[in-house]
């Protein structure tokens, strides 16, 4: 009678007994799970949010060094490029303050960037949560970094459809959302796993 194949190891970042179920877990494939759960996984998150943050800053430095502010050049149908400076939060939400703002919008940035380097740590190896913080940190620097050097932040893509306009917005912005999106996403899936 042949003998019964050995027991799968566990898997020393899971516990989770010789599960491989791709680059969302932590013992993913090829070992990019196993990096990512390691103390060089914060290192590479972290990389890639300052990338995220570079970009931002390199496409504002275009459109600045290409257009004056009120300057609108339509790019595709429902699309223009324009420069605005927002001196409020996200769709110029307190935008007519008298400036105060600022240093409470630098306040909650860096209050922002923190936590979400701490979840960073704490999460490192979770792929699809970490992505879209990493994300949401990066756009979160990038526009800080408006508003610490300028005091306000460049926006430059003009979406708008019928006589309707949505306020401009830049790459961090786009970053920021999609990651957000991306957190929102992993927690269905966490809640859906333990259902």
């Amino acid at each position: 009678m042949p003998e019964a194949a050995p027991p799968m190891p566990e898997s020393p970042v899971t516990g989770n007994a010789g599960k491989h179920d791709g680059p969302g877990d932590a013992d993913g494939p090829g070992g990019w799970g196993r990096l990512m759960s390691s103390r060089k996984g914060l290192a590479v998150w972290l990389a890639a949010a300052i990338l995220v943050a570079v970009l931002d800053q390199f496409t504002k430095q275009l459109v600045l060094d290409a257009l004056k502010p009120g300057d609108s050049i339509p790019i595709a149908p429902f699309t223009n490029l324009v420069l605005w400076f927002n001196r409020g939060a996200a769709f110029s939400f307190l935008a007519e303050g008298a400036g105060w703002q600022r240093l409470l919008l630098i306040g909650i940035a860096i209050v922002a960037v923190l936590v979400i380097v701490w979840l960073l740590a704490r999460h490192r190896g979770e792929y699809l949560f970490c992505s879209g913080l990493m994300l949401v940190l990066g756009g979160a620097i990038g526009n800080l970094w408006d508003r610490v050097m300028h005091g306000h932040v460049v926006d430059f893509v003009l979406l708008h459809a019928g006589g309707y306009h949505w306020p401009a917005f830049n790459l961090a912005d786009s970053a920021i959302t999609v990651g957000a999106a991306m957190i929102i996403i992993d927690g269905f899936r966490q809640r859906h796993r333990t259902s």
